[in-house]
């Protein structure tokens, strides 16, 4: 029977960490102490330092020769169960889809375990629990977060084949992916060069387009402008996000705003539109002025992209081109998503004025550059109306958009590589991904230092220990002010809509712990180990796979009202699956 005294245990475990949340929640909200890029700042302290160090202390000194084998088949089992019905489900049903069986995978199987889990179950089951959520930590890091990157992996490959090889796909034996391209999340433009083999095969080279690596680019086409050479590059950032619990989420995915020599009108057509699909286009080369221009005549927003010449048709008056049979024409693909700077049509202080066209207005109002760090955070996408710019459709469940989207055509799906070329590129830039990441050294050298030193009774010196130990102490409480600072920075609680929102809190409230039930009576689990698994089952959201969500742009709306509010109404919630099992 749980007491008063039981409870008032666990609040002195949990609360203190809702005490760092809220004050950094009232720093940002209230009291205006920090600044955006303060923020971000914060965030990647957290990212980089306090949770690699936090996660490699909790690892480190547990032992794994004593690992709850029963416990962690409970929780493996919860997940293929989950992972099979899903897969069943996007297979055989028409509102299936990968996008969607990655984000209901996420609700209802990844909960934050090491910054709630840890505190919240010592104070409920007492220290020997932490043992447990170390081992579930372990699994998240190494197992769970590296199944959930070559899912999105898999994704954007497929997305990528879909849009430059709609015909050719089933051909390509080989894929050769550039050195500096870290992923296929889709933010930084990718060109593909293919090689027909002796065989017939595709063989075929992934890099980075021109306009995404050379400055020269942009300094031409500023001169073409009549603008001056301010020697601005466009050249997007590789992605600064880690998998980290707490994680380097940019407090502004735009550019911070400052002064140039060249007028904004201008600077438009440099800038395109938002969430711009990678397919092909009516765009072709101004050979006059050496700008991008559209077969209708106007300026097209948006030189960062990928240009593929083709044979082209004679261009009639309205092309923006000479006439004329020797021509190419040149088409535009663009692969880059809403976080990339280039492809963020809503950065205030680029925005021109008067209309381009007949219905693309793209002047901005005052207010808007007053607002300027406020909006920046909202993660559900906007009518194009709203913004002033060009209306945008959505293709299938994923946040990926397209510029006058094509009607009355029946798409045919596009047929995939074999799967041992596909698994080659996607195991390519998982690694990558990988082995940029702190959390992932920080997990594999605890792991490696625990089965050495419990082993062979090895201690560690005591002068890296207190190393560790002075920043691992900082990290939780840290991890939970990067959350409320996280919290502050965004317009609303709830991103994705009332009822998206209640359906993501019960299957992360509900399903969740439901499938970790029956996963653990059905590998037999009972008593208190019944009790720890269903209750950790039962935890909010982890934040990790927010970041997955928002870097490869997959729903980061419904997981980010997952994290907020999921951690506004965990500790009840649990408190009551606690009492509950207690009875």
């Amino acid at each position: 029977m749980i007491t008063l005294e039981d409870l008032y245990h666990v609040l002195t475990k949990v609360v203190p960490l809702y005490v760092a949340m809220i004050l950094a929640y009232g720093s940002v909200k209230w009291w205006k102490i920090f600044t955006p890029d303060q923020c971000s700042g914060i965030n990647r302290f957290v990212a980089l330092f306090a949770v690699p160090l936090l996660s490699f202390h909790f690892i480190s000194s547990n032992n794994p020769y004593e690992m709850n084998f029963r416990f962690i088949a409970a929780d493996t089992l919860q997940k293929i169960i989950v992972l099979t019905v899903l897969a069943i489900w996007s297979r055989t049903s028409s509102r299936g889809s990968l996008e969607w069986s990655i984000t209901l995978f996420s609700l209802s199987t990844l909960p934050n375990t090491l910054v709630m889990g840890i505190p919240l179950l010592k104070g409920m089951y007492g220290d020997d629990t932490g043992t447990l959520m170390v081992q579930i930590v372990v699994l998240q890091c190494i197992i769970w977060y590296t199944l959930m990157l070559f899912l999105f992996e898999y994704r954007g490959a497929r997305m990528l084949i879909a849009e430059q090889f709609p015909d050719t796909a089933g051909s390509i034996v080989s894929f050769r992916v550039d050195s500096d391209i870290l992923s296929l999340d889709g933010k930084e433009p990718l060109q593909t060069e293919a090689e027909v083999g002796d065989d017939g095969k595709l063989h075929v080279v992934v890099r980075k387009s021109t306009s995404s690596r050379s400055e020269i680019f942009s300094r031409r086409s500023i001169n073409n402008h009549g603008g001056t050479n301010s020697g601005v590059s466009l050249t997007p950032r590789p992605s600064n996000l880690t998998n980290a619990e707490i994680y380097s989420l940019q407090s502004s995915r735009n550019p911070t705003p400052r002064g140039s020599s060249f007028n904004h009108t201008d600077f438009y057509s440099m800038v395109n539109g938002k969430n711009v699909s990678p397919r092909q286009s009516n765009y072709g080369i101004d050979e006059e002025s050496g700008g991008v221009q559209s077969r209708t005549g106007y300026p097209v927003p948006g030189t960062a992209g990928i240009f593929s010449p083709a044979a082209g048709k004679k261009k009639g008056s309205g092309g923006g081109g000479e006439s004329g049979g020797g021509g190419k024409d040149l088409h535009m693909f663009v692969w880059s998503s809403s976080a990339s700077p280039v492809s963020e049509g809503g950065i205030h202080v680029f925005r021109g004025s008067g209309e381009y066209g007949n219905d693309v207005h793209v002047g901005a109002h005052p207010k808007e550059y007053d607002d300027f760090g406020r909006d920046e955070f909202s993660f559900g996408n906007k009518n194009g109306a709203e913004r002033g710019g060009p209306v945008l459709s959505k293709l299938g469940s994923s946040s990926t958009t397209e510029l006058h989207p094509k009607t009355g055509v029946e798409s045919k799906p596009t047929a995939m590589p074999p799967t041992s070329v596909m698994t080659r590129l996607i195991l390519i830039m998982v690694w990558r991904k990988l082995i940029r990441n702190p959390n992932t050294y920080s997990s594999l050298i605890g792991l490696i230092w625990s089965l050495v030193s419990y082993r062979w009774h090895v201690k560690m010196p005591a002068i890296v220990f207190e190393s560790i130990k002075i920043l691992s102490d900082a990290g939780l409480g840290m991890a939970m002010f990067s959350l409320g600072l996280f919290m502050a920075l965004q317009p609303k609680m709830i991103a994705c809509g009332k009822s998206v929102a209640a359906f993501s809190m019960a299957v992360r409230f509900l399903t969740g712990p439901a499938v970790m039930a029956a996963a653990s009576i059905a590998v037999g689990l009972r008593g208190v180990l019944l009790h720890i698994a269903i209750v950790q089952a039962a935890l909010p959201q982890g934040i990790v796979p927010f970041v997955f969500a928002k870097e490869y742009n997959v729903h980061p709306d419904i997981l980010s009202t997952g994290v907020i509010f999921g951690m506004l109404i965990a500790l009840p919630i649990t408190l009551v699956y606690y009492i509950f099992l207690g009875l």
